[in-house]
């Protein structure tokens, strides 16, 4: 009998769902677009069984993939598991046989060595196939039609890193995928691969430098010429997993690096310049430019760590206050004969986390940025729907140019998770779209998706799609159009 712990990750809205689903023209209010025709993909982490070990972080659980499907002005809804060997191995066995996130030392003996993804941290769409990704191993294919899981991608064996980025992104010139692996020669290690795949799905590129020390590197940001990684005290190491404390912890003490990587074979460490700064905390990223010899990046920065579960090395209490991430633009100069930042400057007081952009416009200086708005102003009845508990209760449109900012409030009782943009056609200019998100309903424990005109969120949305189960907490998701993903034809509209 599964009995799950009566505790915040298990319980309300964050109760393990473990439903696959099939429903056709999803009930909704409003009017879905003509020009929306293609599937929104997203990601939850959803425990198979109760956690091994009684009890677990949220980031621990198995990846449950929801895809909405956009055609004639209908939405149709598919979600499945990602079937890892975690998954199969524990399905056979009929419970819980891994234990704590990222410490194998807490494993069932039977699966010694075998591969721990979860595939629960995002949804990706490259080369005509479904990306399921973790970044502790590589990353877990599946059938973007049937949504079937197939395979763990190593590249035919030619992929030498141990593990595959969940945040990829797509160079806009050469239309190849940007990845990094971190710990990528073994668990805590500090070796890391940068790799490009082409549009075709095949690995063209791998090469492999050191990081200053081992840390969480969840996100990174793309040039023409370089690939942007940051590196913030999110620490972890065996003497942690030995004594059964939590893979990562931060560190107040050590210091930010800002690594500026060339994209190119051949690759030293020698060629890398890292730019060190003060303490604070990052995770996401927003995006990257270059302007002369000057690199310019964008992520929501706070002056303290975000993951409660991932608690202070030196023991000091979870400050949620310090923690709140606000934009900021951290400016380097490679012309600088020094390990210095150009700039460091705050872009707004909102508190926002998940930011997305256009993404037609990475690596190049982009206008727009959404994402979800921590906005302690407003009333709140009920709390829930996010990892770390931040009352996501806004979204947030971001004018990097301008200045200007816009919200859209979802209420009292109502929570969001990560915005989609879309863009209404291929060569649309940048922001001429639509932004998707799940709307979390607290009191009905239940799920809208909503679908608003990018630019303008501040009139609600066009459609609102009721979800007649509730998705829990999701951490990414991407848009994919029809005839890139096998659902053009209409046989397969109802695949």
């Amino acid at each position: 009998m599964s009995t799950f712990p009566d505790t915040p990750s298990f319980t309300g809205f964050n109760t393990p769902s473990r439903i696959e689903a099939d429903i056709m023209d999803l009930q909704h209010e409003g009017t879905i677009p003509e020009g929306l025709n293609g599937a929104f993909f997203r990601v939850q982490p959803d425990p198979q069984f109760p956690p091994r070990l009684g009890d677990d972080i949220p980031f621990n659980g198995d990846g449950m993939i929801s895809r909405f499907h956009f055609h004639d002005g209908q939405c149709d809804f598919r979600q499945r598991w990602a079937q890892t060997d975690k998954w199969k191995l524990e399905r056979d066995a009929g419970e819980a046989l891994f234990g704590a996130y990222r410490n194998p030392l807490t494993d069932d003996e039977s699966v010694t060595g075998r591969l721990r993804s979860t595939a629960n941290t995002n949804a990706w769409l490259f080369a005509g196939k479904l990306w399921a990704m973790k970044e502790d191993s590589p990353a877990l294919i599946m059938d973007p039609v049937t949504m079937e899981s197939e395979s763990f991608e190593t590249f035919d064996g030619a992929m030498k890193s141990q593990t595959f980025t969940a945040h990829p992104k797509i160079d806009p010139a050469t239309g190849n995928m940007v990845a990094l692996g971190y710990a990528a020669s073994g668990l805590c290690t500090d070796d890391v691969s940068y790799m490009e795949i082409d549009s075709a799905g095949k690995l063209v590129r791998e090469e492999w430098f050191k990081v200053p020390y081992y840390c969480m590197m969840h996100d990174f940001a793309i040039t023409p010429d370089y690939l942007v990684l940051h590196i913030v005290p999110s620490v972890g190491s065996w003497e942690r997993l030995e004594h059964g404390k939590p893979h990562f912890g931060f560190d107040t003490t050590m210091p930010v690096y800002l690594g500026i990587i060339p994209r190119r074979d051949d690759l030293r460490d020698s060629d890398i310049r890292w730019f060190k700064r003060d303490n604070c905390f990052a995770s996401h990223t927003v995006n990257a430019w270059q302007d002369g010899t000057k690199i310019h990046f964008i992520a929501p920065e706070g002056e303290n760590n975000a993951f409660p579960f991932f608690p202070d090395v030196h023991g000091a209490p979870f400050d949620p206050i310090a923690a709140m991430p606000r934009l900021t633009r951290w400016t380097v100069d490679l012309a600088s004969n020094t390990d210095e930042f150009a700039e460091i400057k705050r872009l707004t007081d909102t508190a926002s986390e998940f930011p997305r952009i256009d993404d037609r416009f990475t690596g190049q200086k982009n206008r727009y940025t959404w994402g979800l708005e921590v906005d302690m102003d407003r009333p709140v009845e009920l709390k829930g729907g996010s990892a770390t508990g931040f009352m996501m209760n806004c979204l947030f449109l971001k004018d990097l140019e301008t200045g200007a900012e816009k919200h859209w409030w979802c209420g009292p009782v109502s929570s969001l998770q990560e915005p989609c943009f879309i863009p209404r056609t291929k060569d649309a200019p940048e922001g001429d779209g639509w932004i998707v998100l799940v709307c979390n309903r607290l009191e009905d424990h239940r799920s809208d998706l909503l679908i608003f005109d990018a630019l303008d969120i501040e009139k609600g949305p066009l459609a609102t799609i009721n979800v007649p189960i509730r998705l829990r907490f999701g951490l990414h998701g991407n848009f994919a159009r029809a005839e890139d993903i096998g659902l053009a034809d209409p046989i397969l509209q109802s695949a």
